[in-house]
């Protein structure tokens, strides 16, 4: 009897959960451990590991506010680069991941670098200086997509005030 790939991997995942909920009484009793899983699917997970008494704490993380958004930019901006606005790169990244950030910088780093290497190769005198500025940052910002979604935030704050026990 063949099976279609979504019943197989519901039958899979059935056995992993099973194992999974085996295992962590098992490990409860050890002194001395503690256990933290994390997921960005919570809805995706069976129900049974949410029940209370296996697991103490459901914290939920989500997007970075606008200081973490402040400090992930900042670790993306060279130090050589002039004045860049990041506090207004942060407020125009509210939607996005750490990885969009990163992503960002990095389209913006390489657009630069492309620049300099134009330039030095049609004989500039002076390639492109400082051609990391806010108005680069912002300009990749304008070209990616944030991978959160307003509906991906909506059920996460209906997951959170669900299952959220801190």
């Amino acid at each position: 009897m063949r099976h279609s790939a979504a019943e197989s991997r519901r039958r899979l995942f059935r056995g992993v959960t099973n194992e999974l909920l085996k295992i962590i009484p098992a490990f409860r009793e050890q002194e001395g451990r503690i256990l933290i899983c994390a997921t960005n699917f919570i809805r995706a997970l069976d129900t049974a590991f949410l029940r209370h008494g296996r697991f103490d704490y459901v914290i939920p993380i989500g997007l970075p506010d606008p200081a973490a958004r402040e400090a992930i930019w900042t670790k993306y901006i060279p130090e050589a680069t002039g004045h860049v606005d990041v506090p207004a790169l942060a407020r125009q990244t509210e939607r996005f991941s750490p990885a969009d950030i990163e992503f960002a910088a990095r389209k913006a780093s390489q657009r630069a670098l492309e620049c300099v290497v134009s330039d030095a190769a049609n004989g500039a005198n002076n390639p492109v200086e400082g051609s990391l500025t806010t108005d680069s940052y912002l300009q990749a910002v304008s070209q990616t997509k944030a991978t959160v979604t307003e509906a991906m935030v909506s059920e996460f704050r209906e997951d959170i005030a669900r299952l959220a026990r801190t």
